[in-house]
């Protein structure tokens, strides 16, 4: 199983510095968390970690090699609940997140449905909701098959967050070795739902991994939140079950990628000793 970090370690400070402080934790693999179009502000001026879809590819390659780093995904999280918009995360985002990581030579993108933003999207109902997601990942999905990357689908939504609504999702999508699933163990949990159902339920459509741990401060919040960026402390630590998420995937042969999305040098490296020990079938 390889251990990585997300690339958002240190607040206001630009990629490259965060690829520099990933690799000061000691680890040797990451993922591009955050990117948008065009250009923006904070990256030119040096205080926002987000990478441009317009970037040459080389321009982000040069800052991961000078680290010592390799990519694991390229994340792209979007908003596909609501109506397009030329100022939301949709299906042209996602197209542009799978060619840069064609061309970095990354071979899974992340995506999510995310909450609806609008009384529309609100308004929708379960079966709507899924013609929207499938509708708005067809052309992503092309793109995917002929570039010959993984489309995975993160708990991170009122559809994705339940097991029966990603084996929906799945179903309808379809291309089992193109589409699926980055398993978030915080996102799943705090959308209700068991982390171990996901590992159980989809097994080897499992290609990657975030994790965090979430607090018992996070359970009035469970159900009625869908995703959150960060866990704020070790894994392990919480109440979300990770050690059993990790044994579960390991006794059904996962060995790909997996990130921290943990918050706090200190959370980081404890999080990752304990990931090695579990791995390794020892405590920790």
């Amino acid at each position: 199983m390889i251990i990585g970090c997300f690339a958002l370690i240190e607040p206001f400070s630009p990629l490259d510095r965060q690829f520099a402080a990933i690799k000061e934790l000691g680890f040797s693999y990451a993922d591009l968390t955050d990117s948008h179009d065009g250009a923006t502000l904070g990256t030119e001026f040096g205080f926002s970690a987000t990478a441009s879809l317009s970037s040459h590819p080389g321009k982000i390659r040069r800052m991961v090699e000078a680290n010592g780093l390799t990519l694991t995904a390229v994340c792209a999280h979007a908003n596909l609940l609501d109506p397009p918009s030329p100022d939301r995360y949709q299906s042209h985002q996602i197209i542009a997140a799978i060619r840069l990581a064609h061309h970095l030579g990354v071979k899974q993108v992340v995506t999510t449905e995310g909450d609806p933003k609008t009384d529309f999207g609100h308004a929708l109902t379960p079966e709507q909701r899924r013609f929207a997601v499938v509708e708005k990942l067809q052309a992503p999905l092309e793109w995917a098959v002929e570039l010959g990357i993984e489309l995975l689908l993160e708990p991170h939504g009122i559809l994705t967050d339940s097991v029966d609504e990603m084996a929906n999702l799945l179903d309808a999508l379809g291309h089992e070795d193109t589409v699926g699933v980055n398993l978030d163990t915080g996102n799943a949990w705090l959308g209700g739902s068991n982390p171990l159902d996901f590992v159980s339920r989809f097994g080897p459509r499992i290609r990657h991994v975030h994790w965090k741990d979430l607090g018992a401060d996070w359970a009035p919040k469970r159900g009625t939140q869908y995703g959150c960026g960060m866990g704020n402390i070790a894994l392990g630590d919480g109440v979300v079950g990770v050690r059993a998420v990790c044994d579960a995937l390991l006794a059904q042969g996962f060995d790909g990628a997996t990130t921290l999305e943990v918050a706090g040098a200190d959370a980081v490296r404890t999080s990752a000793d304990r990931l090695r020990a579990w791995s390794e079938g020892r405590s920790a």
